[in-house]
């Protein structure tokens, strides 16, 4: 009971990522720009896309909804991470608020994986049986498999979070992390953790590899009906349709599994912290931007709406 009530009291804090005041002001600059773009990039795909007729099409309906995914999951660690940056990590967060952000930031998350994958299967319809393509990618199979993204992330999320608040939390209780992130977390417990690491393996396993495997296999379908299109115009049409998905898949599977799916004993905190930075502020950016820079039909859409202002 006496470790319990300890730890309902704990307060985290987050590591400064330098001591040095300016340092850190420059720090806090550069993640409100990234922030702002993303909330800005991200927006401007979801609002085009509802309002230009032309898109309402389930490609883009899937684009859409990553969009808005990608403005929550970002707005569930900018807010604190600025304040932290602002106050030297000075700014106390409790351990129900740590794991309110920790869920939110692993359901997201979980949720992306997933309507990655249901993106990439919608390629493999749209490429490989064109002619049936409106038939199989009906409008209730698209809110089905992105109600299905959402529940698949909410039931990953939940469980985990609520095993890794159920450790004890004693005396250190500085996260070497801008965010509560699982591992930096789980390193501060002061009981013991090996259930805890092997079930956040085990989720962090089901989330990235079977989304990436269904990827890699509509992926092999896809390219071997692209080399069969005779026309190198057909095959530039069909390939720049799946390079940018191909490429924020790369940049979300890469960093993600970096992290997760890295043995715990060569986990280093610093490398953990520096690479969160790109699949929480700046993957976040790349994808409103290698989508619509690599797809005709936004670029069209964006300059028209563009033009109305």
């Amino acid at each position: 009971m006496e470790t319990v009530n300890k730890t309902a009291k704990v307060q985290f804090f987050f590591r400064p990522f330098s001591p040095d005041p300016g340092v850190q002001m420059v720090i806090f600059v550069t993640f409100l720009v990234m922030y702002l773009t993303s909330l800005s990039g991200n927006a401007t795909i979801a609002v085009i896309v509802h309002i230009n007729h032309s898109l309402h099409t389930p490609m883009y309906f899937f684009l859409a909804n990553l969009a808005v995914l990608e403005i929550f999951y970002t707005s569930s660690i900018a807010p604190l991470a600025l304040a932290n940056l602002l106050s030297m990590g000075k700014t106390p967060v409790s351990i129900t608020g740590c794991g309110t952000q920790m869920f939110f930031f692993v359901f997201l998350g979980g949720a992306d994986c997933v309507l990655l994958a249901v993106m990439a299967y919608d390629r493999f319809v749209a490429i490989c049986y064109p002619l049936r393509y409106t038939l199989i990618m009906s409008w209730s199979l698209c809110v089905e498999m992105m109600v299905g993204s959402l529940v698949l992330g909410f039931l990953l999320s939940l469980p985990l979070t609520i095993l890794i608040f159920h450790l004890p939390f004693c005396h250190n209780n500085e996260i070497y992390h801008f965010y509560c992130d699982m591992p930096a977390v789980i390193r501060l417990a002061c009981g013991d953790t090996h259930v805890h690491r092997t079930a956040l393996y085990i989720i962090s396993f089901i989330v990235l590899s079977i989304p990436l495997t269904l990827i890699s296999i509509s992926y092999v379908f896809i390219i071997t009906a692209i080399l069969r299109i005779r026309s190198a115009e057909g095959r530039h049409r069909a390939f720049s349709t799946c390079s940018s998905h191909i490429v924020v898949v790369l940049l979300q599977y890469g960093c993600t599994s970096f992290i997760y799916l890295s043995p715990s004993s060569s986990y280093s905190p610093e490398m953990g912290r520096m690479v969160s930075v790109v699949y929480t502020f700046i993957t976040p950016i790349l994808n409103p931007l290698i989508y619509s820079m690599r797809n005709k039909e936004l670029k069209d859409a964006l300059r028209k709406a563009l033009r109305k202002f």
